[in-house]
């Protein structure tokens, strides 16, 4: 193989409890408004024809316990507790059945958002990437495997910011299920193995500061940290 111009930074790799061997990081696709509590805080109907998505670039992912700086660019940001879906086999046009059969494993993840910018761009109706696709701004604790645990509606997931709860809701709010989104997503992608999904944030998003500590979680998996340092 030809030596190339530069090397690039290796992929991200996420833990996967009871495994020596990590999960490496491929694409991040990202559910849209996937709990209509928060679609209307921030102001939208759900829209239950379809799920909708973004991504996120995998070379922006960091892992939980991260210290990162405030990013530069807002005066606005905002965190986002969310569940992330690991693809573990290849998926095309697939029935729930499959979609499910597919899932590698589970984990808790944080997509942390420029809302000023997100909001401005998406008013001009011009694409997320400034507000969304940033820098440090995809956060991933350790995965557990599919048949270790299930994604139960009576599952509680949450986000504390300096120990003040902010975000506090069941995956029963989730408006489109995990086989759901799946079957739908892999209708326009051939899914993979390296393969994340983020599932969507419940209501309570809202701003964090520099100096600020994240700590979050979902019934039964590896809880998830974040800590903010002043912008470089």
């Amino acid at each position: 193989m030809a030596d190339t111009l530069f090397s690039l930074p290796k992929p991200v790799v996420i833990p996967v409890q009871g495994l020596s061997t990590p999960y490496p990081v491929g694409r991040i696709f990202c559910v849209g408004r996937n709990y209509a509590a928060h679609a209307a805080e921030m102001g939208h109907e759900v829209d239950r024809e379809a799920p909708f998505y973004f991504t996120k670039s995998a070379a922006n992912a960091i892992l939980t316990g991260a210290t990162v700086p405030y990013p530069p660019g807002t005066e606005n940001f905002h965190h986002e507790m969310e569940l992330a879906v690991a693809i573990g086999a290849p998926v095309f046009q697939a029935s729930k059945s499959q979609a499910t059969e597919a899932v590698y494993a589970y984990g808790c993840a944080l997509d942390m958002t420029r809302r000023d910018l997100q909001i401005r761009e998406r008013n001009k109706q011009r694409p997320w990437d400034l507000g969304k696709d940033l820098e440090n701004g995809s956060v991933f604790a350790p995965l557990t495997r599919a048949p270790d645990w299930s994604p139960s509606d009576d599952k509680r997931i949450h986000l504390n910011v300096n120990g003040e709860t902010r975000q506090d809701a069941t995956l029963r709010e989730l408006i489109w299920k995990i086989d759901e989104v799946i079957s739908h997503l892999s209708g326009y992608y051939h899914l993979r193995p390296g393969d994340l999904i983020m599932t969507g944030t419940p209501a309570g998003v809202g701003p964090v500061q520099a100096g600020d500590v994240l700590e979050g979680g979902i019934d039964g998996l590896h809880p998830i940290r974040l800590t903010l340092t002043e912008t470089e």
